[in-house]
């Protein structure tokens, strides 16, 4: 497998011989990573090789078999609401809550970010749900509850993005608009880690690869 590595700088986000083991399979073992500043890392590997598990344990969702993960050189166990502080995790799932409208949604999240939920209606302009502000959740697509969720990372202040399947029932408009501000993000001083089954039309130089393989024991 890949891994990256640069000797330049310290990384934002580092893993050190992490070993995950899921149901007795040994997903991945003895895996480093170092995510830098303007860092790009796309997650590649067939189903059941442990990308969604390689993104939890690096979001401090679950804690590897062996290996340690790092936020600017510390353990993320023990600076954890610093680290929360700086990363936003998106899921594979949008997380997204049917009995509320997409405003509220979007509103409830910025909030537990610490930012202000009054942004919430402008930001929705920014992934094509204008007019869709005050529509129960329940009553939109799987698209539009992607970009409800995606909708945090033109607010969030966070430069560590982890995030699993973001393109998922997005359409072409929808992801050529996320990679700009992948772009953007990554120039401002900050760091992408992703999961994704299709190409990134960026430039190639821009990607770090990153690729799990499936391990039947």
């Amino acid at each position: 497998m890949h891994t990256t590595n640069e000797t330049t700088s310290t990384p934002l986000l580092s893993a050190k011989m992490l070993t995950c083991i899921r149901e007795d399979r040994i997903l991945f073992e003895a895996l480093n990573i170092n995510a830098y500043s303007g860092d790009i890392i796309q997650v590649e590997g067939p189903n059941g090789a442990g990308k969604t598990s390689l993104l939890r344990i690096l979001s401090g969702l679950s804690v590897p078999y062996d290996g340690s993960v790092c936020f600017n050189e510390k353990n993320i166990q023990k600076v954890r609401e610093d680290y929360h502080q700086n990363l936003l995790y998106l899921g594979h799932l949008p997380g997204v809550k049917g009995e509320m409208t997409a405003r509220e949604n979007l509103a409830f999240s910025l909030t537990l970010q610490g930012l202000n939920p009054s942004l919430a209606e402008d930001t929705l302009k920014d992934v094509n749900l204008l007019g869709f502000e005050d529509s129960l959740a329940s009553h939109l697509s799987a698209g539009q509850h992607r970009r409800i969720a995606l909708a945090q990372l033109w607010q969030t202040k966070a430069p560590i993005w982890i995030l699993d399947e973001p393109f998922t029932a997005i359409d072409k408009l929808g992801v050529k608009a996320l990679e700009s501000l992948f772009l953007t993000h990554v120039d401002r001083g900050g760091c992408i880690i992703l999961t994704t089954h299709q190409d990134l039309a960026l430039p190639k130089e821009r990607i770090k690869k990153l690729t799990l393989e499936y391990r039947f024991f």
